[in-house]
């Protein structure tokens, strides 16, 4: 597999033109947990991994039936099950949807006054590929700048006790 331009480090902007990345394949966690998601569709557990990304002068969608095709495209990219799609367009300017997954979601905001949308892909399960759907909103929307952070979720026994 090729390395693609991504870094793991919590709330650190990821650049392509950054120090060298991991593979996909590299951040994928090992749990001695017994899996507990089978509820939702998910074969074992894994801490969710949440990509958020701001693009810059991307192509824009206007029209709910282009944005839940690109959802959906999204969601096939990253091996997720969707279960739901909701979208909104607002009376002036903008649109926002979200594809409700059986592994989390996946969310799309854009801003036209603003030149910017932002990407919200949040999956759990050791078959997600949440890369994938960044990947292909990357090649569909194709934005000018890409500012994508990785946040790793679910890390329970790192909170203090109250």
């Amino acid at each position: 597999m090729a390395q693609k331009n991504y870094k793991e480090d919590t709330f650190t902007p990821l650049h392509p033109e950054g120090p060298a990345f991991q593979s996909e394949d590299d951040w994928q966690i090992k749990s001695s947990r017994k899996p507990h998601l089978k509820r939702r569709g998910v074969t074992g557990f894994s801490s969710p991994i949440h990509l958020i990304a701001d693009f810059k002068s991307p192509k824009f969608i206007e029209n709910s039936a282009e944005l839940k095709r690109i959802l959906l495209g999204a969601a096939k990219a990253a091996n997720n099950t969707p279960l739901k799609t909701s979208i909104y367009k607002f009376p002036v300017q903008g649109i926002t949807g979200v594809v409700l997954l059986a592994e989390s979601h996946i969310a799309i905001h854009t801003w036209p006054e603003h030149d910017y949308i932002a990407i919200d892909i949040f999956t759990c399960g050791k078959n997600t590929k949440p890369y994938g759907a960044l990947e292909y909103l990357k090649k569909y929307l194709s934005p000018k700048k890409v500012k994508a952070r990785l946040l790793r979720r679910g890390n329970l026994s790192s909170f203090p006790s109250l």
